[in-house]
């Protein structure tokens, strides 16, 4: 169906939607269901017209419609609607504002599962351009699932927020991110999880520049890692403490490090090497040069 047409069926159930909300003798109160419908649909005609203005207008007069009703799930579900606009449009940094409305909508409606899936939409739609915003978006789920007290969505969400601290380079909030996840995993008891994580917050404490936390940690959690972890880290470590950078950089390409999640294995590539002991050469004086040449000669005598 052309444009045209389907601008055409928007403005029809536009039409329709108006009528729906307006009053009479015989009609004193709006019927907001019938017209939060029509608007949907007439977003959805424009969304395909490629008219995305007019949609998210429709959206937004759809979304009135339906908190008049009290039907704060399907109001929920337009502003979902209204963040892929953003997308279309190229204007992504408005998504914040939809997706939190969105995710206390499906709270108010009782249904904070919803809520956390459509914040974790939200920031999968947004990363790549503002990952800063994916971050307040992933935290946000964490938040809402916490109060549920579900722990197993909670640590997913959780290894979400350290990834992207990481790829922020933001290591003091990645080190409190990562030892949160640890926590979340200790409670469901996910050891073999937990084992990577503590080759993760060993990493990011180098490069945090801190070895003596690094060190720390391994003591704290290093009986949850694995054989290959235990062996990699200890000697890691040994060369952080020794200064030993060619070894430090065999350690950090160990193969596991490098299969890690991606955020992980880039800042495996990043750690700042130990710089080792340097000997500096003492320079040769105009004097040693006279006493040398003196020398060849016979000496001074």
């Amino acid at each position: 169906m052309s444009a045209a047409k389907k601008i055409a069926e928007a403005e029809e159930l536009v039409r329709q939607a108006e009528k729906s909300l307006k009053l009479s003798l015989l009609k004193w109160v709006p019927d907001y269901d019938s017209a939060a419908d029509e608007y949907s649909k007439a977003a959805t005609a424009y969304r395909i017209a490629k008219s995305f203005d007019k949609s998210k207008d429709c959206l937004l007069k759809a979304i009135d419609a339906y908190k008049n009703n009290k039907s704060w799930f399907h109001a929920a579900k337009c502003y979902e609607q209204i963040i892929l606009l953003t997308k279309e449009t190229d204007k992504l940094h408005e998504a914040e504002e939809y997706a939190n409305k969105a995710a206390n909508l499906y709270q108010q409606h009782g249904s904070p599962e919803a809520a956390a899936s459509a914040l974790d939409k939200a920031a999968k739609l947004v990363e790549h351009k503002h990952p800063d915003i994916a971050l307040r978006f992933y935290q946000h789920a964490l938040e809402v699932i916490m109060i549920e007290d579900s722990v197993r969505q909670a640590a997913e969400y959780a290894s979400k927020v350290s990834r992207i601290l990481v790829k922020l380079k933001m290591y003091e909030e990645a080190t409190n991110a990562l030892k949160k996840e640890i926590a979340l995993n200790q409670q469901t008891e996910s050891y073999g999880q937990i084992g990577r994580l503590v080759v993760a917050l060993v990493m990011v404490q180098l490069a945090r520049g801190d070895s003596v936390e690094a060190e720390k940690t391994f003591r704290e959690w290093g009986n949850c890692c694995e054989p290959e972890e235990v062996s990699t880290l200890q000697t890691l470590l040994q060369a952080f403490d020794d200064e030993d950078p060619e070894l430090a950089a065999r350690m950090l390409a160990s193969p596991f490090i490098r299969h890690m999640d991606v955020e992980y294995a880039i800042l495996s590539k990043n750690i700042p090497l130990p710089q080792g002991i340097q000997v500096e050469k003492k320079p040769s004086t105009s004097v040693e040069n006279e006493n040398n040449d003196a020398e060849d000669e016979g000496g001074l005598c």
